[in-house]
């Protein structure tokens, strides 16, 4: 294993004081890589819907509001943890200097973590009267991923266990629950656990490229953030293996992304609609590309919302082909 340089404090942040907007909306909210990956897997969940004649977009929609409040929550906690557990580390510098000028708080902090969980809250009781208990088991399952994403004693991502979660969480729950809600709204859910358990294969599978893109994303990040996270005593695949492993890793998981609809289509568990995937194959060859190419932090930050921006493409036109198979 490669031992991580020492990390420069400031790495890859502008050095100009950062505004409240720069503070909450670029480096906390993070649109560019928090809403495409939030949308993702929805956008094949409502190609499986469609494809089955079941689409609902409002239930989606609101859905997707909940499952956004929920990420955003999760975001807000890692933020939180990272400024309260290690307030001496200069991983977030614009962070750090605003905590101490008191632009920004803790205090504020948890208060935006209530409210994107109470927004999400707010959507549980409609969803709730069209789908039923596996509307808030699904709910449940994603907020615990999300705070405990950083949030909870044992949090899985100090303990480099981010990767199976994500996978499962983007690639399998996200869509399932998405294909669910419309297949509630269509047929209605007197017995919901039969009518969950009736779900069209592809419900469970298909978005397997979406959660590897996901994925990617967050082991980008992780590249990124290898020196840091060293510093702090985690244990993600960066740390302990070294960057050419990640970078493998993401290699694999792109290229999985890629292959795995042609290749379901080959098998014929697909249609060929599958196929408008390869469309996204020039952005995933640039995507990866700029994984190997960078070296450094700076070189790495604009490789997260690249990804992010890869995983909402590749759905969609996945969402899209699933829609319009035969």
């Amino acid at each position: 294993m490669n031992t991580p340089a020492q990390p420069t404090p400031g790495e890859g942040f502008a050095s100009a004081p950062p505004t409240h907007r720069r503070i909450w909306v670029d480096l906390l909210l993070y649109p560019t890589h928090t809403l495409p990956t939030a949308a993702a897997p929805l956008l094949v969940g409502i190609g499986i819907g469609a494809h089955e004649q079941v689409l609902a977009p409002l239930p989606v929609l609101v859905a997707f509001l909940g499952s956004w409040f929920v990420h955003l929550a999760g975001v807000f906690t890692d933020n939180h943890e990272l400024l309260r557990r290690h307030p001496g580390l200069e991983e977030h510098p614009e962070l750090s200097a605003a905590l101490r000028d008191g632009s920004l708080r803790l205090s504020g902090l948890r208060a935006a973590i209530a409210l994107c969980l109470l927004l999400a809250l707010a959507t549980a009781p409609w969803l709730y009267a069209l789908g039923g208990a596996p509307v808030l088991v699904l709910g449940a399952i994603g907020v615990a991923a999300s705070l405990a994403y950083h949030g909870w004693p044992v949090a899985y991502v100090r303990a480099g266990l981010a990767d199976p979660v994500f996978f499962v969480l983007f690639g399998i729950v996200g869509v399932a629950g998405t294909v669910y809600i419309q297949a509630a709204t269509a047929h209605g859910a007197s017995d919901p656990w039969r009518l969950l358990a009736s779900l069209p294969p592809a419900a469970w599978w298909a978005g397997l490229p979406c959660g590897a893109l996901v994925t990617s994303v967050m082991l980008v990040d992780d590249l990124r953030d290898r020196a840091w996270d060293a510093l702090k005593g985690w244990r993600t695949g960066a740390v302990r293996f070294g960057p050419r492993a990640v970078k493998a890793e993401i290699t694999a998981l792109v290229a999985f992304a890629v292959v795995g609809p042609a290749a379901a289509w080959l098998a014929g568990a697909l249609g060929a609609g599958a196929l408008a995937t390869l469309a996204a194959t020039p952005l995933a060859i640039g995507a990866v590309r700029a994984v190997w190419a960078g070296e450094t932090p700076q070189a790495l930050f604009p490789v997260s919302p690249r990804m992010a921006r890869l995983a909402l493409v590749h759905s969609a036109l996945l969402g899209l082909g699933l829609a319009l198979a035969g």
